[in-house]
């Protein structure tokens, strides 16, 4: 795990490069406190912050090819490196370090732009091929790292987070009132968008070639395919039950041993649910590696699942902390995790994993595996059951029982929306007109979300007036979607809207790397994500009952009530958690002080003020107003950090003695 930034244009000159790579390379000192690297000839310039976890001591970048051809910084890891190297060795590659990262190169030399394919891993890579004078970005498959980039002054730029591109490009410190709205709507601007003028994320699965005349090509080399609706029923799979449960367990194993992977001692996430039990069950159960686990435990009992963590721990025998999670703890360091997400959320939950992240650290580890994903491959949400009830509903919209069965969900809320009959039809009966959509499953989450943005100023209003929230999100899907079951369309929106858009970056990538922590998913190896996606939904989602294959894989390892255990998503509490009797934190109040509301022009003044109180008051229950609380806030916070008005502190930076320099 590092951090990668760079540039190329056919005006680079190598001895001014390095100034400014040094510039953009510091902001990312947090991603790897190990070392920097640098490289640059005419028409290119790579920077890399280190963080050692493989070959400790050769393994610094950038790294080149045989002839020094071809030149690449990385950020991740590549877990069959082994198996790749052995390959080509074999067909007369020859490597000088021991890393993951020279295979990058070595592939790149025999299958070009297809060298995506073989690997198995999450990254994002940048390649020089200075032969063609080309530069090559690539992004991992489900987007566990981030990469950005941007076009301006004859150059491409790129980096692992927005502040390396801001280090040489300030003009982009505006913020996109689109993707803000869309940020407030879908948890997460949609991909290419980001909330910076000019910035781009590189989509999940997706290849990015700049030609030395400045052409460049974006394509998509990988995506959550699904089969035809009607490929999936159980009859027509060439699988039994039992059988894709032993291939389930097959490919979990293994994935789990390849994550293991590292120079460096691995710890694990134990939430006491399902998803990271099975992580650490597996570890314990068919590897010889001695895990440590970390979990996090809140004051509130509503959000704490303590009691279910000590009971994995004493089943797993592991070597366990526990980190206590205050409200105060949470809304002290909300403002830290907006200057590490750049970008607004809707809930405080990643607070809590940044601070468990540097627990993780300060206990002397540097990886930790984690259970997400999980869900969202083997349909673990209530909103997938939702969905279900909800399309059973609409075969006979006025019968008075089949809305009943939403009172099987959402047990863990102490406000349920299923708490009162009546509300519950309301609530879950809006959007039915939307039964045909492949959103429709999202309607309701979005209707929730997009509340916020009536707290919009009237410019911003205005500049959005045009934008439907379902149409633009749709606009994004493969053509084919409407073939695939419902299961499957509900699941492809979850992945490339909260999993990727959120999950993987606000509430990982950026909440571990705060604290120079890598994170890693055995549930998203591609593998894994592939084999889900050929199984009837049956498999997944039985009645009432989520990722029931997973279960079954996991069953002999866990405890039965760990595996009969119904979902319950990690929340933590939200706008509770910046007012303590009555009165707000200090930097609360001034960030949504009514007149720098004004100036920063975003939101309305008096109707913030009006949730400003409710919130105050302990009166705002539901999730809307909780959201869209945050979301203001989160906003705010960043508005005022790329304006610099109040610059956020300086990262620790690496000591310029450990700089690793790779210069040709």
């Amino acid at each position: 795990m590092c951090g990668i930034a760079g540039f190329s244009g056919p005006d680079v000159d190598a001895a001014a490069a390095r100034p400014l790579l040094q510039r953009m390379i510091r902001t990312l000192a947090h991603r790897g406190p190990d070392g920097y690297g640098f490289h640059a000839e005419p028409g290119v310039g790579l920077a890399h912050a280190r963080l050692s976890i493989i070959d400790l001591s050769t393994g610094d970048q950038p790294i080149r090819n045989e002839r020094g051809s071809a030149w690449t910084v990385f950020n991740g890891e590549i877990f069959n490196y082994v198996e790749l190297r052995r390959e080509l060795e074999a067909q007369g590659h020859r490597f000088y370090t021991q890393s993951d990262t020279e295979v990058i190169v070595h592939l790149y030399d025999r299958y070009g732009d297809d060298f995506v394919q073989h690997l198995n891993g999450q990254f994002a890579i940048a390649i020089w091929d200075g032969a063609r004078r080309r530069l090559v970005l690539a992004r991992d498959r489900a987007g566990i790292r981030p990469l950005y980039y941007a076009n301006a002054g004859g150059r491409t730029w790129f980096a692992s987070e927005v502040k390396a591109l801001l280090a040489g490009l300030p003009e982009c410190a505006r913020l996109n009132p689109l993707a803000l709205a869309q940020t407030l709507t879908y948890w997460a601007p949609v991909d290419p968008d980001t909330l910076y003028e000019g910035v781009r994320s590189l989509p999940p699965g997706c290849l990015l070639a700049i030609e030395h005349d400045g052409r460049q090509t974006l394509k998509r080399y990988w995506d959550w395919a699904f089969p035809d609706a009607e490929e999936t029923s159980p009859s027509r799979h060439p699988l039994t039950v039992g059988q894709a449960t032993a291939e389930l367990r097959e490919l979990l194993v293994d994935a789990v041993r390849l994550q293991l992977r590292a120079d460096v001692p691995v710890g694990a996430y134990l939430s006491g649910g399902l998803d990271s039990s099975g992580i650490v069950a597996l570890i314990r159960g068919f590897t010889d590696t001695p895990v440590r686990t970390f979990s996090v435990a809140f004051e509130d009992g509503e959000f704490d699942e303590s009691e279910h963590q000590q009971a994995m721990v004493r089943h797993l025998g592991t070597d366990h902390t526990t980190l206590r999670c205050g409200r105060r703890d949470i809304g002290e360091a909300f403002p830290r995790l907006i200057r590490h997400t750049e970008t607004p959320v809707l809930r405080t939950a990643p607070v809590p994993l940044m601070l468990l992240s540097g627990c993780v650290r300060e206990h002397g580890y540097k990886v930790v595996l984690t259970g997400e994903g999980a869900d969202e491959v083997f349909g673990g949400y209530d909103l997938f059951k939702e969905a279900k009830v909800r399309r059973f509903w609409a075969r006979q919209p006025d019968s008075r029982f089949r809305p009943l069965l939403l009172q099987k969900l959402y047990g863990y809320l102490r406000n349920s929306p299923v708490g009162h009959a009546g509300f519950a039809q309301q609530f879950f009966g809006q959007g039915m007109e939307h039964l045909q959509r492949p959103v429709f499953a999202h309607v309701p989450r979005w209707t929730t979300s997009q509340r916020a943005l009536s707290f919009l100023s009237p410019e911003l209003r205005a500049a959005t007036a045009g934008w439907d929230p379902l149409d633009a999100y749709e606009r994004t899907l493969p053509s084919g979607i409407a073939s695939w079951s419902p299961l499957a369309r509900d699941q492809y929106v979850e992945a490339k809207s909260l999993l990727a858009g959120y999950l993987l970056s606000s509430q990982g990538d950026r909440v571990a790397m705060a604290n120079s922590i890598e994170g890693r998913f055995p549930y998203l190896d591609h593998r894994v994500i592939e084999f889900a996606n050929r199984l009837p939904p049956s498999f997944k989602l039985r009645g009432m009952t989520e990722k029931y294959l997973l279960r079954r894989a996991l069953a002999d390892l866990l405890p039965q009530d760990i595996v009969n255990r119904t979902k319950q998503p990690y929340r933590a509490p939200d706008s509770q958690s910046f007012f303590f009797d009555g009165r707000p934190l200090d930097y609360v109040a001034d960030a949504l002080d009514p007149q720098r509301i004004r100036d920063a022009g975003y939101f309305d003044a008096a109707a913030v003020g009006r949730l400003f109180e409710k919130c105050r008051q302990g009166r705002a229950a539901g999730f809307a107003d909780n959201q869209a609380f945050v979301g203001i806030l989160s906003t705010m916070l960043l508005h005022r950090q790329v304006a610099g008005t109040h610059p956020a502190p300086r990262e620790a930076a690496v000591d310029d003695a450990t700089a690793v320099i790779a210069a040709s």
